[in-house]
């Protein structure tokens, strides 16, 4: 059965986003300050955010990605997480902080989380840009939390379905026909 998306609607705004980022950096510069840590960006939703926040961060930092998949054009998560893109930045004995774009039934985030601590980092900490806690199968860390989100799927600011709507500079919903 085809779906038919009917329409966007705007759930936070450009500037709610830009908030948001400058009160997360700002904890996040203050925690990481002095540590040199290792930002690693969730592909592809995390990209815009990750490129935001590490423009505000103003803090030495590297930056790597490790990719996971598990909704494949889908507007529900399979459940099943494949490994697409491994880390290539060597982080043990530093301290690593994942950058998501969206933390919902949390089995992508744990699956990342473990994956990392095979590698020994010194710490490993989470940031999100939203979080959906209805949708939550598992029970993940997240230290630095953007905003709540309903159950609806979202797009823009990274975020897509089946590749559409990661150009736009706000979150959006989409409502099925």
């Amino acid at each position: 059965m085809e779906r038919c998306l009917s329409k966007l609607n705007t759930l936070i705004t450009s500037e709610q986003i830009e908030t948001k980022i400058a009160e997360l950096a700002a904890r996040i510069r203050e925690d990481y300050h002095d540590r040199n840590p290792v930002l690693v960006g969730v592909p592809k939703g995390s990209f815009v955010f990750l490129a935001d926040i590490v423009r505000v961060l103003d803090i030495p930092l590297g930056i790597d990605f490790i990719g996971v998949s598990s909704y494949r054009g889908r507007m529900e998560s399979s459940g099943e997480i494949e490994l697409i893109q491994a880390l290539r930045t060597p982080i043990a004995g530093r301290d690593v902080l994942v950058i998501e774009d969206i933390v919902d039934t949390g089995l992508s985030l744990n699956y990342v989380l473990n994956v990392l601590s095979q590698k020994t980092p010194a710490s490993v900490k989470v940031c999100a840009l939203l979080d959906k806690p209805s949708k939550r199968k598992i029970t993940v860390p997240i230290d630095y939390s953007g905003f709540t989100v309903p159950d609806k799927f979202v797009v823009g600011y990274g975020l897509d379905f089946d590749e559409q709507y990661r150009y736009l500079s706000h979150i959006c919903y989409l409502e099925e026909k």
